[in-house]
C-alpha cells in the first residue's frame, strides 16, 4: 500500500524520470547493503572506519581441500575476550592461526567499540589473513555474565555465525584471551587426521548427577546482560524449583570441541530438545558447565560420540620441566595465563618456534628451513600447499593417543552418561 500511494502521489507533483532514479538509487543500494556480510570479513555493521581496511579485497583465495582420503580437518576457533584484551587475542590468533582453518574474533563488551575497530583493522591489514580470507572479527558486541546464560548465548551465536560462514569446518573450538596452544596447528591437525569427524570432546566431573538434584540447579537465576547493555552480576530468586523429571542433568568444564554435526543439532536441528533445554538453562548459574554435556547425554544419536577429555590442562609453571607430561594428558591448550606471563614467551620459543609479531611455522609457509621471518604474516613468501603438514613429535605422539578412538568405542564415556537411580 504504501509503494502504491507514493506511485499515485508521484504521478501528481514528481516528474517520473526522478522516480524512475530514486528507485534504480534505492536498488543499488539494497544490492550493496546485501552483499556487506558477502565481500567483508566484518560482521555486524562494524563501523566506517573499519570498513576502510577492507576494501581492498584479493579476488582470488585459497581454500583448503575437503573429502579427499586423508585431507586434515578443518578447525573453527571461537577466539573472544573483554575490553582491553584485543592485543591478547591477536597474540593468539598468531600463534593458531593456519590456512586451513576458520577463526572468529569478538570482543565480549557493550561498550567497547573503538577496540573493536582497531581490532578489525589490525586484523585486516595482515597481508595472510586476507589472502586466505578465513579471519572473521565481529563488529557488534554486547554484554555477557560469564555465570550466566548469556554466555552460553554468545556461544551458541558464535557457533552460529561459523556455520554461516563456512561450510566445511569439522571441529569448534572456543579460546579465551587467557587460553594459549602447546603444539603447532601442523601437529594439532595432523593428531585429529584419523578421527571420526563427529567425536566431541567434553571433560565431565566424576560424579553423575542424581535426582536429589544440586543447589545451582535448584536454585533460579536471572541473568541482566541478557537485556541489559553493561554487564552485570546474576540475580537470585528466593524460590527454588525441582529437578526436571524428562532428562537428565550432567555436569563438567566449560571448555569443550564439539563436531560441526552437533552443533548443527543445537542451533539448526530438527530436534526440539536443544531448545526446550535452552529455555531451561536461561535461570541456570553456569549454564556452559553443563547445557553441552545435557544435550549430548540425553541424545541418542550422539551419545556414543563422547570423548572425557576438554583438550585443556591448567597453566604450568614450567612447562619445558612438564611437557611430557602434558601431552600425555592430551594437553592441546593451557589456561588460564595472565596478561604478560612470561611463560607465553617460553612457549613460543621453545615449543611453537615463533617470533614476537610471526606466525607459527607449519608445512604451509615452510620455505627455507625454519626461519621465523618465512612465516610473517605480512611476508610476500610463496605459501606451500595448504593441504599438506609437518608434523612434530609431539604431533605424532599425540596423534598414537588419540587413534584408539578409530578402532572402537571401548574408550567412549558412556559411563559419564548414566544416572545413578535415587
Amino acid at each position: 500500500m504504501m509503494l502504491l500511494s507514493w506511485n499515485w502521489r508521484s504521478r501528481q507533483g514528481v516528474p517520473f524520470p526522478v522516480f524512475v532514479a530514486a528507485v534504480l538509487l534505492l536498488l543499488v543500494l539494497g544490492f550493496f547493503c546485501s552483499r556487506f556480510d558477502d565481500q567483508y570479513r566484518l560482521m555486524n555493521s562494524i563501523p566506517d572506519r573499519a570498513n576502510v581496511a577492507s576494501i581492498k579485497r584479493v579476488t582470488k583465495m585459497i581454500h583448503p581441500s575437503k573429502g579427499r582420503p586423508g585431507d586434515p580437518p578443518i578447525l573453527a576457533y571461537w577466539i573472544f575476550g573483554y575490553k582491553g584484551e584485543s592485543k591478547r587475542m591477536l597474540r593468539l590468533l598468531r600463534a593458531v592461526y593456519h590456512p586451513r582453518n576458520q577463526y572468529l574474533l569478538q570482543l565480549l563488551d557493550g561498550d567497547g567499540d573503538e577496540e573493536r575497530v582497531e581490532l578489525a583493522v589490525s586484523v585486516e591489514s595482515e597481508h595472510v589473513f586476507k589472502v586466505f580470507g578465513n579471519v572473521n572479527v565481529v563488529g557488534k558486541s554486547y554484554a555477557v555474565e560469564e555465570s550466566g546464560a548469556s554466555a552460553l548465548a554468545a556461544m551458541l551465536h558464535a557457533a552460529a555465525l561459523l556455520l554461516r560462514i563456512s561450510p566445511t569446518w569439522d571441529w569448534f573450538f572456543t579460546l579465551s584471551s587467557s587460553d594459549y596452544p602447546l603444539l603447532t596447528q601442523d601437529d594439532v591437525l595432523f593428531a585429529l587426521t584419523s578421527l571420526p569427524r563427529d567425536l566431541n570432546f567434553v571433560g565431565f566431573t566424576n560424579r553423575t548427577f542424581d535426582q536429589k538434584g544440586q543447589n545451582n540447579f535448584n536454585r533460579i537465576v536471572v541473568d541482566p546482560s541478557l537485556y541489559s547493555k553493561q554487564a552485570a552480576p546474576l540475580y537470585y530468586a528466593v524460590e527454588t524449583r525441582e529437578v526436571p523429571t524428562t532428562f537428565d542433568i550432567f555436569e563438567g568444564s566449560p571448555w569443550m570441541v564439539l563436531s560441526r554435526g552437533f552443533m548443527e543439532h543445537c542451533i539448526k536441528g530438527w530436534d526440539n530438545f536443544p531448545r526446550k533445554l535452552l529455555m531451561y538453562y536461561a535461570n541456570v548459574v553456569s549454564p556452559l558447565e553443563s547445557y553441552f554435556h545435557t544435550v549430548l547425554c540425553n541424545s541418542p544419536e550422539f551419545i556414543k560420540t563422547i570423548v572425557n577429555q576438554d583438550l585443556r590442562c591448567s597453566a604450568p609453571i614450567n612447562v619445558s620441566n612438564h611437557y611430557d607430561d602434558l601431552v600425555n594428558r592430551w594437553a592441546v591448550f593451557a589456561r588460564p595465563f595472565k596478561e604478560g606471563d612470561p611463560t607465553l614467551d617460553e612457549i613460543d620459543r621453545g615449543i611453537l618456534d615463533r617470533s614476537p609479531q610471526g606466525l607459527v611455522h607449519g608445512k604451509w609457509c615452510n620455505s627455507g628451513g625454519h626461519n621465523s621471518s618465512s612465516c610473517s604474516s605480512n611476508s610476500s613468501t610463496n605459501w606451500d600447499d595448504i593441504d599438506s603438514l609437518d608434523p612434530g613429535f609431539y604431533g605424532q605422539k599425540l596423534q598414537n593417543i588419540l587413534s584408539n578412538f578409530t578402532v572402537g568405542d571401548h574408550h567412549m564415556v558412556t559411563n559419564h552418561c548414566h544416572v545413578s537411580s535415587s
